[in-house]
């Protein structure tokens, strides 16, 4: 980006100093975040019913343009055109609100992204915490979407998304804690750095697991998709709402899917990072080029996973969802947390600065730290299976 920059700079145009440069270029990439994220949703969704079609033996979209195409942009239109529906009792304000809200808290996320080396919008050294805080607006909009319809379909809906959301939001923030005492930062930007050496998911592979499921729960994707038991809650809290109020739910639930895959590939993928290959010294625009692509690549599979799963698996019941997230997941991330955390002290290199002891296994240096990580890993995973096949064979038997 200060390649992009610099050349504003030197077109010697009026009043642009490096400041206003700088301005314009995050002008510039803030719009297209705006326009593109939900933009995407034209894109994703055909591919979803192509997936899906496969999977399922059928053909999917392919009426609407070429192969299908164009099937978003008339689901688009459609949305646009639809009559406009509010309850008479409704809370208006809160209920206008909340399909804009649900939108705006997946697209924000994307201000912290690194899409490529030197091109994000703000690179925060408290990113994952802003990450964390600006996915708790998804619950807020749920809820609001909920209440405000007044409708009690409705507010059951709301109730029940939300606690699953407030379930799975707990270990998500472990998994990142994890991820964060590993890299030595929160800056998203750091974590990138920290993997040039070994991706995490290699090095941290029961922390993507549980960060991934987690994360699905939390977009409202299958098999945690309660946010549409159409069988049990007619379509969930959005039940009153209809036409483009409707599509931008859609659209918040999308571009979350979005979000989730970049936050995987960046945490745990090395984000623009190619093996063998330091994209960040390579000349003129090429790392950019290079980088932005590894990035969209690692992305796009994750968005084959998450489709993949929706084509193939069924829905959790409500009570075995909350008890896979507090019974399993919320103490598997604790006990993961506290091991991770005594690796990473124990390798340590200290810091004189910060007044931080060195670690007694400081030595090994970075490659034994990835070894012990890898263990630790196994090993919290390992009894993990042993319990719960134990648990499992004695409700058997009773």
């Amino acid at each position: 980006m200060q390649t992009l920059i610099d050349f504003i700079v030197s077109l010697n145009i009026p009043l642009v100093t490096q400041p206003i440069a700088k301005l314009i270029m995050d002008v510039i990439l803030a719009a297209a975040v705006a326009v593109l994220a939900p933009s995407s949703l034209i894109i994703l969704t055909w591919l979803e019913r192509k997936i899906i079609g496969r999977i399922q033996d059928r053909i999917g979209p392919n009426r609407a343009g070429p192969f299908g195409l164009l099937q978003g942009v008339a689901d688009m239109v459609k949305m646009f055109t639809k009559e406009d529906i509010t309850p008479a009792k409704a809370d208006r304000v809160a209920y206008n609100i909340a399909p804009g809200l649900s939108v705006i808290a997946a697209i924000m996320i994307f201000a912290v992204i690194p899409f490529a080396p030197g091109f994000v919008g703000a690179d925060l050294n408290v990113a994952v915490l802003y990450v964390v805080a600006i996915g708790g607006f998804s619950t807020i909009a749920i809820l609001m979407g909920g209440w405000a319809s007044n409708n009690k379909y409705a507010l059951l809906g709301a109730f029940r998304v939300v606690a699953m959301l407030l379930t799975y939001e707990i270990p998500m923030v472990m998994a990142l804690i994890t991820v964060t005492m590993a890299a030595g930062s929160m800056s998203l930007v750091k974590i990138i750095e920290a993997q040039s050496s070994m991706w995490y998911l290699f090095s941290l592979p029961l922390a993507f697991l549980i960060f991934f499921f987690a994360g699905i729960a939390e977009s409202g994707r299958s098999p945690f998709d309660l946010i549409e038991a159409e069988s049990e809650l007619v379509a969930g809290f959005h039940i009153e709402y209809s036409g483009i109020k409707f599509g931008m739910f859609m659209i918040g639930e999308y571009v979350h899917m979005f979000a989730l895959s970049f936050l995987l590939a960046v945490l745990f993928l090395g984000g623009w990072q190619i093996p063998f290959i330091n994209v960040a010294t390579l000349p003129g625009p090429l790392a950019p080029i290079l980088g932005f692509s590894s990035l969209m690549v690692k992305v796009f599979f994750f968005v084959f996973v998450l489709m993949w799963f929706r084509g193939t698996l069924p829905r959790f019941r409500i009570d075995t969802l909350i008890d896979f997230g507090w019974k399993f997941l919320v103490p598997l991330s604790l006990a993961l947390l506290i091991a991770v955390a005594i690796v990473v002290k124990l390798f340590s290199p200290g810091s004189e600065g910060l007044l931080v002891g060195a670690g007694p296994l400081r030595s090994f240096g970075i490659v034994g730290e990835t070894v012990a990580l890898l263990l630790v890993n196994l090993l919290v995973g390992g009894l993990t299976v042993q319990i719960v096949s134990a648990t499992a064979r004695r409700s058997k038997n009773l």
